[in-house]
């Protein structure tokens, strides 16, 4: 699999993480609130929180691989035709909050269980702790995971929002560079 970009289109290896990690960071959000669902202590909370913890885990490993793909990938394709500068500028502002997200989040989950005293799975695993036992300032984090897990959520909204906004408003490519069918199918005039 080719991990360098053309002029016009993201490599496959990005475009399938890219989807990958959307689709386990909805399920990531889906399984902390379907949790709520369920009573305490209840078998089925339990195993949405597992899930939570593990998948939110796992994009942390994703993540760090992308990173190296971006590196590795060369140039990023340029969006035709090309945007004012100030979108230039809060699209990489905007990518770069979704990255600090992407890692920090998952981070903060295992502070927050090693911290708690808790055993941090990871699909048949068992993680190291990242701290000491700190149940009080695992609280703190927990309040501010939470929270920024929130606002993270909206940003990936405006994140798929705007690209819709450029593909079916402003008429350029910055969806189709990320998509896994060729542009040419996704064409206005076809």
């Amino acid at each position: 699999m080719n991990i360098k970009n053309t002029t016009t289109h993201y490599n496959t290896f990005s475009i399938v993480l890219h989807w990958l990690m959307f689709i386990l960071i909805v399920t990531v959000f889906g399984s902390i609130e379907l949790r709520e669902l369920f009573d305490k202590g209840t078998e089925t909370r339990d195993a949405f929180k597992m899930w939570h913890f593990m998948l939110g885990l796992a994009v942390l490993a994703l993540v760090s691989i992308r990173l190296v793909v971006r590196v590795l990938a060369g140039s990023t394709p340029a969006i035709k035709p090309e945007p004012a500068k100030w979108q230039n500028t809060l699209a990489k502002l905007v990518h770069l909050v979704l990255y600090v997200f992407m890692i920090a989040m998952p981070i903060a989950g295992w502070l927050i269980l090693s911290m708690a005293g808790k055993p941090v799975p990871f699909f048949g695993l068992e993680l190291p702790p990242l701290a000491s036992e700190n149940k009080d300032l695992a609280k703190t984090i927990k309040e501010l995971h939470e929270t920024v897990g929130e606002v993270g959520y909206y940003l990936i909204g405006i994140h798929a929002a705007a690209a819709l906004v450029h593909h079916y408003f402003l008429a350029d490519n910055t969806l189709k560079r990320m998509l896994p069918l060729k542009s040419e199918h996704l064409d206005k005039s076809e």
